[in-house]
């Protein structure tokens, strides 16, 4: 999507199927629209968020008949189920649609009513293979091993009966066209040239109604054929402009044309070749964008019911937190390709990106401001002593909308923490604590309203994704985000005025173990006594161990030990650590000033020598040497190792 000039937003996930709960991938799709949607109503545009299930054709009727239900009684319960995890979610829809909807299927019937008389749709004998999973025909030359379904991979049968047809090709050059004069109409790009290449083969017509099974919408009845029942695409993808009242009361078709629909990528050539097509047919405009995004594996492995390793995103939420879960998704891999889920990711994400970065950095300034000026802030003079700063960050935000309308959520996310780590890196650099001894109390002020007006600003950008957590540090800094501060913080760059910032719980505990039982084998007890024997530990038994980079501030010899060192480090934190290390044999005080090392961080707190140590230093021992382990290249204090 393109930088949004119009001042008002349509966006769409597909309608979703019911015929099983909601899986990881449904759940993508949904932050990934609701995370459009909150962005659109920030900047100020008028938005419409639309979701919703489709709930006709021979699969559901089979599905129910299988549990003793009638179509619509087990249509009711998946729906609600759908509905009821995005309220869960905080999924911020303005609308969700059923396409048992009575306007919807009389939306319906009116498009085919026009397309009839159109002459786009006619009435012929099909036969073909079909494939009853996918709702989808097939020809022979498309099925594998000339009987399986070339997108599921389950046995087709094959179907003659009468149907009526839709003139899909008669609009093959019409979509030719759109594809070459609209550069974003289908993104990725890659993905738009899959679909200019399939139109290219010679689109045949396509068969729009069935007689099989009754689960549909009946014929206009102007058309007077009531053997028929639509066939669930033309059906489906009507949601679109009847959400919007199309065929009733149309007001809402002031949104229309879509600004985009997010779909799999397994659905995206009907809505990239039948859907305009449809719309073509109404005399419609077109969508504007279609984006698809990639499929989701387990710990690199398919996910399938017979291995057990489907994510449910509700497990995931109840375990690690709704918005934690929404950061990963939009952050761990790039719209448009497959993504790979495993906990250990996501723990690192939430312990690294969000407690490291984020959630610390709201400790320090509120363990900075609170020690040195009773929580007070004042951005007189942030312009004066770090102007700099303000620039570079500015620059970065003013990037990040074009990535929002290019569906490069990853990117626009990788912008904040570069951000952040100017925030991070300005407190390593100037030392408020130090100012402080100085008596620069001016400096230090400037400081932490620099790194205040820098959360301040973060937060607003990173609300359409994770929505509560940024209403929590608004509130220290006194503020709603809203449109208003938008234009306030944003768009005019002014700056926080002179206030008393307010205390809040840590944002984001540290992850010690995965928190959802892995569905890989257990290990056999026998396996556990060998493996203990061996000193091997598990994943879990690692993850109890913080590992973290340091920065050495200052370094002295202990007086009366011919072993010891006494360290100041920064880990990232409010103030530096003091760590005692048995190095002086090998390391010289003044050396290791501003040099990077790496601690276990999280032992319990010793006496070594009458002077408190708070870490252990990590170090490669022989006979003759000791040399401390370091990153290869510097980088910001307090990161995770692991």
């Amino acid at each position: 999507m393109r930088k949004n000039k119009c001042k008002k937003a349509y966006i769409t996930t597909p309608i979703y199927y019911v015929n099983d709960i909601p899986h990881i991938g449904h759940a993508y799709t949904t932050m990934i629209c609701d995370t459009l949607a909150r962005y659109s109503r920030l900047i100020g545009l008028e938005t419409f968020f639309l979701t919703g299930t489709d709930e006709h054709g021979q699969k559901i009727e089979e599905a129910a008949k299988k549990r003793g239900k009638s179509s619509k009684q087990y249509a009711d319960e998946i729906s609600n189920y759908f509905k009821n995890l995005w309220d869960e979610f905080d999924i911020s829809y303005d609308k969700f649609i059923r396409t048992t909807d009575e306007y919807h299927q009389k939306g319906v019937q009116k498009a085919f009513e026009i397309m009839f008389k159109k002459g786009d749709i006619y009435k012929d004998m099909y036969e073909g293979h079909y494939c009853i999973s996918c709702e989808s025909f097939f020809t022979q030359n498309q099925l594998i091993d000339n009987e399986y379904c070339p997108d599921c991979g389950k046995p087709t049968s094959i179907v003659k009966e009468e149907s009526y047809f839709f003139k899909l090709s008669k609009y093959e050059d019409r979509l030719l066209k759109w594809y070459k004069e609209k550069e974003n109409c289908v993104l990725p790009k890659g993905k738009k040239n899959e679909v200019i290449s399939f139109v290219k083969q010679g689109l045949k017509d396509l068969s729009v109604t069935r007689t099989s099974f009754s689960w549909g919408i009946k014929l206009p009845k102007s058309i007077d054929d009531p053997t028929h029942v639509m066939y669930v695409w033309l059906d489906a993808l009507l949601n679109y402009i009847t959400a919007l009242g199309y065929g009733a009361d149309e007001k809402l078709m002031k949104f229309w044309p879509a600004n985009v629909h997010v779909v799999g990528k397994d659905i995206l050539r009907f809505h990239a070749i039948y859907w305009p097509a449809f719309l073509m047919s109404l005399d419609l405009p077109l969508p504007k964008h279609i984006a698809a995004h990639g499929w989701w594996t387990r710990n690199s492995e398919k996910m399938s019911k017979s291995k057990g390793n489907v994510v449910n995103p509700k497990e995931v939420a109840n375990a690690y937190g709704v918005e934690n879960f929404r950061y990963f998704m939009l952050r761990e891999v790039p719209f448009g390709q497959d993504g790979d889920f495993s906990q250990k990711a996501l723990i690192d994400r939430i312990n690294s990106d969000l407690s490291n970065d984020l959630g610390n950095l709201v400790n320090r300034v509120l363990g900075m401001s609170g020690k040195y000026f009773d929580f007070e802030i004042d951005s007189k003079n942030v312009q004066k002593y770090y102007q700099k700063e303000l620039d570079d960050c500015q620059k970065i935000l003013d990037s990040l909308q074009q990535y929002i309308f290019d569906m490069q959520l990853n990117k626009y996310l990788e912008g904040l923490w570069k951000v952040l780590t100017i925030a991070n890196q300005s407190i390593s650099t100037y030392e408020p604590w130090v100012k402080m001894k100085e008596g620069k109390n001016d400096e230090a002020m400037a400081l932490v309203s620099l790194i205040s007006n820098i959360l301040a600003k973060v937060s607003i950008f990173l609300h359409p994704v994770m929505p509560k957590t940024t209403d929590k540090i608004s509130s220290v800094f006194n503020f709603t985000i809203d449109n208003n501060s938008y234009k306030k913080y944003i768009e005019n760059q002014e700056l926080l005025e002179k206030m008393k910032l307010n205390k809040i719980d840590p944002l984001f505990p540290k992850i010690e173990k995965m928190l959802i039982k892995s569905p890989e084998p257990e290990v056999k007890k026998e396996d556990k006594k060998e493996q203990s024997n061996d000193g091997i530990i598990t994943i879990d038994q690692f993850f109890q161990t913080k590992l973290k980079v340091g920065t050495i501030l200052e370094a002295v010899n202990i007086k009366g030990s011919d072993k010891l060192i006494k360290l100041q480090v920064d880990l990232g934190e409010d103030k530096p650590r003091q760590i005692v290390a048995g190095i002086k044999e090998f390391y010289n005080p003044q050396d290791l000033i501003n040099t990077q090392i790496c601690v276990v961080a999280n032992l319990k707190p010793a006496k070594i020598f009458g002077n408190k140590s708070e870490g252990m230093l990590l170090a490669a021992k022989d006979k003759k040497s000791l040399m401390l382990i370091r990153p290869e290249k510097f980088i910001k204090s307090g990161s995770s190792i692991g």
